[in-house]
């Protein structure tokens, strides 16, 4: 994730990073600067339209959808980000609940064999969930006619969960927690496969495709029908204003597509990595 100062202003302004859109839309932004250019020359100077001829009221329509494409964007972005939200938040409770879990244990258990055995997987847990949201196939699942190569293999971060679950219940039978102990954590644990789910509900459920292919075809020919209309109060001035009105449409519908799935490689997605790093320093501390 891309450490920042919020208040650095000109720093944002002038730094151009990896996860930039201006450099992602670089090529296009030249090739619609070089189309304007062809279509105000055509307008202008070729075909040497008036003032007053209908195509110049094309900028109505623009007005009009202008409304249109800005309420679609805003939800756009808004959606995504919410996406991106909640799997903080998710990440965020796997960080506590594997702290909780890990100081109940810590109290409970006298045996530092027992101990150590905590110590190594409820880390455990969230490294392997880590690789498991960034396994292309687990994006993959809802689709379908796809033959995933994760479907010939267990769910990882379950079989981590059985382990632990399984080491709780033999230290019931054995009498080194009681029943309302195994009972208070059960509960905790039970949060580690909720937080699986709604993790990977984000990753394989994404923006339906209707959606996201409208607002594309939708920015494009908004864009596209921009130079016939401003060619002629603009004249070649045409050429730059598209071409910011295009990247500003452009990046809003890039940073969406970024942040939708958190759990990416894009320089913006969570650091779940990290996270899982610090719920194994944590939990050594404790246990």
């Amino acid at each position: 994730m891309v450490s920042y100062n919020t208040k650095d202003w000109f720093t944002f302004i002038f730094r151009f990073h990896k996860a930039d859109t201006f450099r992602k839309l670089l090529p296009i932004m030249i090739a619609i600067g070089i189309y304007s250019g062809i279509v105000g020359y055509l307008e202008v100077q070729y075909w040497q339209l008036s003032d007053t001829n209908y195509i110049k009221n094309i900028t109505i329509m623009h007005g009009m959808l202008g409304f249109v494409i800005s309420l679609l964007l805003v939800f756009r972005t808004n959606t995504a980000y919410d996406r991106w939200w909640e799997g903080r938040k998710l990440w965020g409770a796997l960080v506590n609940n594997s702290r909780n879990f890990a100081i109940k244990l810590d109290v409970m258990l006298k045996d530092e064999n027992d101990k150590a055995f905590f110590r190594k997987k409820i880390p455990n847990y969230a490294s392997v969930l880590h690789i498991h949201l960034h396994n292309s196939d687990t994006a993959k699942q809802l689709f379908d006619n796809l033959d995933l190569e994760i479907d010939h293999h267990k769910h990882k971060p379950n079989q981590v969960a059985k382990l632990i679950f399984q080491k709780l219940n033999e230290l019931h039978l054995e009498g080194k927690i009681s029943g309302d102990q195994l009972i208070v954590l059960n509960n905790e644990f039970m949060s580690f496969t909720d937080i699986c789910g709604a993790c990977e509900r984000i990753k394989n459920t994404p923006i339906p495709y209707s959606y996201s292919a409208f607002i594309k075809k939708f920015i494009f020919f908004y864009v596209m029908t921009l130079p016939f209309g401003y060619a002629f109060s603009l004249g070649y001035y045409v050429v730059p204003v598209v071409v910011f009105i295009f990247y500003v449409l452009a990046s809003l519908e890039l940073i969406a597509e970024e942040i939708e799935d958190p759990f990416g490689e894009d320089e913006n997605d969570l650091p779940t990595r990290k996270i899982s790093e610090n719920i194994k320093k944590h939990v050594e501390e404790l246990i």
